[in-house]
């Protein structure tokens, strides 16, 4: 045997020779865990969306997307997340928390094209009644967020959810009884994120104050909440979010939003653990100008240069979450995202404004075990518009999905 064919075996004894190579797991010097899940969608569309997920608008009808249908399968919502326990830090607590999934690149239906997309990516600081977060997480503004197999969770009829912004927040517990909790979260954030479109007449990177006064109480029991994985107690919240944006070509315009939001245990657990004959209710309705990054209006801006304004509007949301059995959830919600000014819409047919976007959905969930889940979902998404669109027979879109999923957690 020559000096070369020796060479060539020495990693192969090596792994024969040193057991801890495969029976020790590879350690950081924090504690560290994992989890995520993978997740199949099917969707059949009456009309042509292109997405395996709800887009923002619906086609109107008599074009020709609104006269084609199509069947759509996707994992590229599957997802992995880490999370670290570091040492204390000044009495605190430390933590940090990574997660993507596979919505990063390509389009919308080339699945071996998706690529990793950051979602969350943030360290926090815990004291007893403190917290201070640091990075990129969910916008402060409008907390709900809807139950539906459809990932796109209803982010643009009413629960302005998605957007998952660099932003940094101090939590403070102001009063903490027996059976309630009051805290108030307040924070900066960018509102520059991923369905934005940078044109001449749109907002510049900037930053917005935002802040949510949770009350909680505990005394009405607990009750599922979204994905059925968590249960939560009674909450009341009010939340808001301002900003003074640069506009090119024009002065610049005043951004803001307020709503309320509340989560009810109309049926508690049995045991605050189990979920079987569970009744949960939640809503939300909000007021918002120029919050069209953040989802809450239909378009960021109104009018045009040198008189820009903000677009103005409103989202209302209401969810019923019901357990008949332990491993049997289901879910119905109307929710619809208004706006205001019609005037001051884009009367062009080429590129109509939206005048209201709006979603009711109903599905249900069965799981098999703690790992498997399977769903199933009926959504019917009408858009109006300011005038009726080129090619269109109406000023008005809608689409009928039926959505079949297979989930395993781990």
């Amino acid at each position: 045997m020559t000096i070369k064919q020796s060479m060539k075996l020495i990693p192969v004894a090596i792994l024969f020779a040193s057991p801890s190579f495969a029976d020790e797991p590879v350690k950081s010097k924090f504690d560290i865990s994992m989890g995520g899940y993978v997740k199949l969608d099917y969707a059949y569309n009456s009309v042509k969306l292109g997405s395996g997920k709800l887009p923002p608008q619906m086609p109107a009808d008599g074009t020709v997307n609104a006269r084609k249908d199509e069947s759509i399968f996707t994992a590229r919502e599957s997802r992995l997340w880490f999370k670290a326990n570091g040492p204390d830090l000044s009495g605190a607590k430390t933590a940090a928390l990574i997660e993507f999934d596979f919505y990063g690149g390509g389009s919308a239906v080339n699945n071996e094209t998706g690529t990793l997309r950051m979602r969350h990516a943030y360290g926090t600081l815990d004291w007893e009644k403190t917290q201070v977060l640091f990075g990129q997480t969910w916008d402060i503004f409008g907390p709900a967020a809807a139950n539906t197999v459809d990932f796109s969770n209803g982010a643009f009829t009413g629960t302005p959810n998605a957007p998952r912004i660099p932003q940094v927040r101090v939590t403070r517990e102001l009063h903490s009884g027996d059976n309630d909790k009051w805290s108030l979260m307040l924070g900066l954030q960018n509102p520059q994120q991923e369905y934005s479109t940078l044109t001449p007449n749109s907002y510049g990177p900037a930053v917005n104050v935002a802040g949510r006064l949770t009350y909680e109480n505990s005394m009405m029991g607990v009750a599922p909440g979204i994905g059925g994985k968590r249960m939560k107690p009674f909450q009341f919240c009010l939340f808001g979010e301002a900003g003074n944006q640069k506009v090119t070509g024009s002065d610049s315009v005043n951004v803001y939003g307020y709503g309320i939001y509340a989560f009810v245990p109309v049926v508690k657990s049995a045991n605050g653990k189990d979920r079987s004959k569970t009744v949960s209710l939640e809503t939300q309705a909000y007021m918002a100008a120029g919050l069209g990054d953040q989802q809450a209006t239909g378009a960021s801006l109104v009018g045009s240069a040198p008189n820009l304004n903000a677009a103005r509007g409103y989202g209302a949301y209401g969810q019923v979450i019901f357990y008949p059995t332990e491993n049997v959830g289901i879910t119905s919600g109307f929710e619809r995202r208004q706006a205001l000014d019609y005037s001051s819409l884009s009367q062009s047919a080429a590129t109509p404004g939206e005048r209201y976007n709006q979603l009711i959905y109903a599905n249900v969930a069965y799981d098999l075990n703690p790992a498997v889940r399977v769903a199933t979902e009926y959504e019917h998404a009408t858009t109006g518009y300011s005038v009726k669109p080129t090619g269109a027979t109406n000023d008005q879109g809608q689409a009928n999905i039926v959505r079949l999923a297979a989930y395993y957690y781990f």
